[in-house]
């Protein structure tokens, strides 16, 4: 079915960087930096720890035949949990229990969008031949799991993150301690640049967030200020919510193609790797750990310290 084709090639994608690197953004840009950073928060967790999981338990993907697979990016990983239905079930209802109260909308329209999202995704992994209906009940149920875990201390994390000290320097050992010595692979495969990029991008937010706070920026509304209204939309809003995100992306995507350039030639250097063939010497641990975590940490720092800069300078704010 051409149309159930296209559908669930859409659930697919609310699970992949493309997705990320718009919602996200926007969310932080054009919504509320609060809520942005702690879904950053919850989704770096969840992510982090289905990835892993999936390197220890190691089950193959379905069959083909019999299962009909269309979809082929991700076959080299472990398939249970299903990450994709981790991240669709975590994201839209941390988006409901961080937003309801804070932001002025219906519950039911939360609970029809959470729902939506998380079964929009969940079928797409069965349908796209990726995941066994098993794999997908345990990612929901991991998901919701993980969220009863850090939904209570996300407001602790985020604090923390903005007010210590020393915040940085301990977010950055820990995110890359986490991802060299939390899981090892018997064979490549997309999972641990995956994982890394993950951490990375946790650790540049993170680490953006606390400058924006050191040099008093970007500060949150008042608490007499909730709850935020939408009401407030206009063709002008709009307008600019959408020139904010392109220039912001393509900011981004600069920074990403900049740093890749960079950081996979040092890191071939330093480990003393031959980098005439680039795809496979960035399979290399010493290579793909390094480049994903450093390029996308300043893709997170990006999104939140620099590009918010740019607004500014440009008058976008």
């Amino acid at each position: 079915s051409r149309s159930l084709y296209y559908l669930f090639s859409l659930g697919t994608e609310l699970g992949n960087e493309l997705f990320y690197i718009l919602f996200f953004p926007f969310c932080m840009w054009n919504v509320d930096a609060w809520l942005g950073r702690r879904l950053i928060i919850i989704w770096v967790w969840v992510m982090y720890v289905g990835q892993c999981t999936k390197d220890v338990i190691r089950w193959p993907r379905p069959a083909s035949p019999p299962a009909l697979k269309l979809e082929v990016f991700y076959n080299s990983e472990y398939s249970m949990p299903s990450t994709h239905a981790m991240s669709g079930t975590a994201i839209p209802l941390a988006l409901l229990l961080l937003s309801y109260g804070r932001w002025q909308y219906p519950l039911m329209f939360g609970l029809i969008l959470a729902f939506s999202w998380c079964s929009l995704v969940c079928c797409s992994r069965i349908y796209m031949g990726m995941h066994s209906i098993l794999d997908v009940i345990a990612g929901f149920l991991y998901a919701i799991l993980i969220l009863i875990v850090f939904h209570p201390v996300v407001d602790l994390i985020d604090n923390f993150n903005l007010t210590y000290k020393y915040a940085p320097l301990i977010i950055i050992s820990l995110h890359l301690a986490l991802g060299i010595f939390s899981f090892t692979l018997d064979t490549w495969s997309t999972s641990r640049g995956d994982t890394a990029q993950i951490l990375g991008c946790g650790a540049g937010v993170a680490c953006g967030s606390h400058v924006n706070y050191v040099l008093g920026l970007d500060l949150d509304p008042a608490p007499d200020t909730l709850p935020l209204s939408l009401n407030s939309l206009t063709v002008t809003t709009f307008g600019k919510a959408i020139l904010r995100l392109l220039i912001g992306v393509v900011i981004l995507l600069l920074t990403k193609i900049a740093m890749k350039k960079v950081t996979i030639p040092l890191a071939c250097k330093i480990f003393r790797i031959p980098h005439d063939d680039v795809r496979k010497a960035r399979q290399r641990m010493e290579v793909e750990l390094p480049y994903r975590y450093i390029t996308y940490g300043m893709v997170g720092f990006s999104l939140m310290f620099f590009v918010p800069g740019v607004f500014q300078f440009i008058g976008l704010s």
